[in-house]
């Protein structure tokens, strides 16, 4: 029976302190304002923050109101096409024209 006690407490500590900072840190709140939401979740030891859950939450915009992406972010790098693009840079042609003169060079003196 203690450890069902103890376990209840803890449930409603972690109630307190989420509703807690949920109320504090929203943007705004349902129902009732801040001030009082606080109010109730300090003196009302389980039922305020159960309440400000069900009532006093924001509620979370509709799937129709978000805003809709058009292209999908790149997974990696090679499906970005702003990278492969700058793997065409300036560096990259000279390092290529380095290599190509060192092959030229490694062949006649090779002949």
């Amino acid at each position: 029976m203690v450890r069902l006690f103890v376990f209840l407490a803890a449930v409603q500590l972690v109630l307190f302190v989420l509703a807690l900072i949920s109320s504090l840190s929203a943007d705004r709140v349902r129902t009732m304002p801040r001030a009082l939401w606080v109010l109730v979740i300090l003196v009302i030891p389980l039922l305020g923050p159960i309440a400000y859950a069900v009532w006093g939450r924001p509620r979370r915009p509709a799937p129709q109101d978000r805003p809709i992406r058009r292209q999908p972010r790149p997974a990696s790098p090679d499906d970005d096409p702003d990278f492969l693009r700058g793997m065409d840079s300036e560096q990259s042609r000279r390092d290529r024209d380095l290599l190509a003169q060192w092959e030229r060079e490694m062949r006649g003196e090779e002949d």
